[in-house]
């Protein structure tokens, strides 16, 4: 008898399933907008809430990377990230070598844990970035969108993809 019941229960209760749209599933991709590069930011998720990290370019020159001096200046930089610690989500920014008009002439993204300085100062990195012309060099900027975690997309992952992502990063000649 119990059986019977089930199964007259079942269609009634698919038709509310399939009527309330959890029959079917819907996958989204949506990009979140870049934020304003600076030499200091506040680190933001994908939504766009800071997430009490503040990221810095702390200085930077042009110099022959020590294991390929042959290839030319590159431009090596330091940063800095406060706030973020060892039970954070690891928070990661784009770093872009820019000319004079804000141009970009190389990124690459930089992450939390990779500050590791002296004992002086442990919140410390480095990174070099070749570009075509470090004589246009005029700055280093980061972009302050996490890009820690990329959830998969739709395309790949139909079920659990989908929903907001960090960015695409700069390329050169995008304007910051």
């Amino acid at each position: 008898m119990l059986s019977a019941r089930a199964f007259a229960l079942a269609p009634p209760a698919l038709a509310v399933l399939a009527l309330s749209g959890c029959s079917s599933w819907v996958c989204t991709d949506t990009t979140a907008e870049r934020g304003k590069a600076a030499v200091r930011v506040q680190v933001v998720d994908t939504y766009g809430q800071p997430l009490r990290v503040t990221a810095s370019v702390v200085g930077w020159r042009l110099e022959p990377h020590p294991q390929v001096p042959a290839e030319g200046d590159r431009v090596h930089f330091r940063f800095r990230f406060d706030g973020a610690d060892a039970y954070s989500s690891d928070p990661a920014v784009d770093a872009c070598a820019v000319d004079r008009r804000r141009v970009v002439l190389g990124c690459q993204t930089v992450s939390s844990s990779e500050a590791f300085g002296p004992a002086d100062d442990p919140l410390t990195g480095d990174h070099w970035l070749a570009v075509d012309r470090p004589e246009q060099v005029a700055g280093v900027l980061l972009i302050p969108n996490d890009q820690s975690y990329d959830r998969p997309t739709c395309e790949r992952d139909v079920k659990d993809g989908g929903g907001m992502h960090p960015p695409e990063p700069p390329g050169r000649g995008d304007r910051l």
